[in-house]
């Protein structure tokens, strides 16, 4: 189990430096990742801050571009889904030379 902390100027950015420091010395490739762009849609308007939040994560590896989806009633739930599977996408696409043993 690793435990990290960190600071951001937002709750993603956060989440996104805690991740990097959490695992980044175990896949260095992750250092060649970066978020291009975040967007949040409320999809449920009615139903105030109960509505569900559809994230839309977009990221590269500086040759290679993709999106990643967080969906949930919570924003930073739907922001970790999107941001782990991007980050999960990335080091499964990424050049396994760059990969640690």
């Amino acid at each position: 189990r690793v435990i990290r902390t960190a600071e951001g100027n937002g709750p993603v950015n956060a989440l996104d430096a805690a991740l990097r420091e959490a695992i980044g010395s175990k896949y260095p490739a992750l250092a060649g990742l970066h978020l291009t762009d975040y967007k949040v849609r409320v999809l449920d308007t009615d139903r105030g801050t109960a509505a569900v939040t559809r994230v839309l994560l977009d990221t590269t590896d500086g040759d290679q571009l993709w999106s990643t989806i967080g969906v949930s009633a919570n924003i930073i739930e739907a922001s970790w889904q999107a941001l782990s599977d991007s980050i999960v996408y990335g080091l499964l696409h990424a050049d396994p030379d760059q990969e640690s043993d």
